[in-house]
């Protein structure tokens, strides 16, 4: 019989520990950037899509107000991105990418090819697990 409660039946613990791995790969190379991978993450939205609301990057990177808040300022302090107060609700605040932000773009360019080398899975299993865990979010949203 099978315990439910041993950690090596545990999907969570897989998917936790997985992380905690693949977070720390990025470390060596976010460090020299003065990154965190949050921090990262964050500026990948913005290369992608600049000048958007706090309440959408939030949603995008399904953090809430009181971790995006933080995060936000320290990119702020360090030069990469600006928040801007609606003039018609001063409640409301976007980001934009500072030139400096725009610059740091071209600098990181090369790290998700470093990850990928550094993973020791091939392209094919790293695309599945992609896609398997993107079905997973979809299905169990917070």
């Amino acid at each position: 019989m099978v315990d439910p409660l041993k950690l090596d039946y545990q999907l969570c613990f897989s998917l936790y520990t997985s992380a905690r791995v693949i977070v720390r790969k990025y470390k060596p190379f976010l460090d020299p950037l003065n990154l965190t991978y949050t921090q990262y993450i964050c500026l990948l939205v913005l290369w992608e899509k600049d000048k958007i609301s706090v309440k959408e990057l939030g949603e995008k990177l399904l953090l809430d107000s009181g971790t995006l808040t933080p995060l936000i300022k320290k990119l702020e302090k360090q030069g990469y991105l600006n928040r801007i107060r609606s003039k018609s609700d001063e409640r409301m605040i976007s980001i934009e990418l500072s030139d400096k932000g725009y610059a740091l773009k071209d600098i990181a360019k090369d790290i998700p090819k470093k990850i990928s080398d550094s993973l020791n899975i091939d392209d094919a299993l790293a695309y599945q697990l992609k896609i398997s865990l993107d079905e997973f979010i979809q299905k169990n949203p917070e």
